[in-house]
């Protein structure tokens, strides 16, 4: 789901009290770290399962195990920001096996979904990072509040999807590939998105604030939640336009 490391009073209780101060460029290091801890794992999940006779037993596991163990130290990382330089790396890790999985069973069904998504997911966040940086986009009191707003929304939606899922009872149309679930994949993405500008307009108030070094962590960690978001769904919005 999307970032939730930043809100408006992220940094607020945090200083770096003389010590070494985030800097953007640190931040930005540090994410390109956390990414590459997504691909290699998500790589070698990717190729187990692409010689599996059964790809969903081989590697279900690394599916399972890195959804819930990135989760924990997802929560262990917001809760724990001081933490972050050790928990948002194996976050990546486990966060990289699921992905590996999921991507691989995406690719089984659908060839080719896997490269167009991660395409159109750096194109997103390329054509985010322009539109933040040329201030075509503002991250204001009021954007900051639509955006939190309908992520939460976005989240209620697949919590109530889970909870009726359990009792095998399926959400009409927006999970489908007709034209409401199509849409709905969009509005999704574009959701998603919008919370890219909210991370880069944190990372450089965490700097403005003299945040510490360690908030480099946290920032690349709140990034690559939205990324990993981001790419989930535009694989699902790419899987329901290549089943129509």
């Amino acid at each position: 789901m999307a970032s939730p490391a930043f809100n408006e009073k992220t940094f607020e209780q945090v200083r770096a009290h003389g010590g070494e101060a985030m800097t953007v460029e640190g931040a930005i290091n540090k994410s390109a770290l956390l990414l590459l801890l997504v691909v290699v794992p998500a790589a070698w999940v990717w190729a187990k399962a692409m010689r599996a006779v059964d790809p969903a037993t081989a590697v279900m596991p690394y599916l399972i195990g890195g959804a819930i163990g990135g989760l924990v130290f997802a929560l262990v990382t917001i809760f724990k920001k001081e933490w972050a330089p050790v928990t948002s790396p194996v976050y990546a890790v486990l966060e990289g096996l699921a992905m590996g999985a999921i991507s691989a069973f995406y690719q089984l069904q659908f060839k080719g979904i896997v490269l167009q998504a991660v395409f159109l997911t750096f194109a997103v966040l390329g054509g985010m990072l322009v539109l933040y940086r040329t201030g075509v986009i503002k991250v204001t009191a009021r954007f900051r509040m639509i955006v939190v707003a309908a992520t939460f929304s976005i989240l209620i939606i697949y919590l109530v999807t889970i909870g009726l899922g359990l009792f095998g009872v399926s959400m009409p149309y927006i999970h489908d590939s007709g034209i409401i679930g199509i849409v709905f994949s969009l509005v999704v993405v574009g959701i998603a998105s919008m919370n890219l500008a909210l991370d880069f307009d944190l990372i450089e108030k965490g700097t403005q604030a003299g945040a510490p070094k360690y908030m480099e962590w946290y920032a690349a960690f709140g990034l690559m939640v939205t990324l990993i978001w981001l790419y989930l769904e535009i694989l699902r919005l790419l899987s329901k336009l290549r089943s129509r």
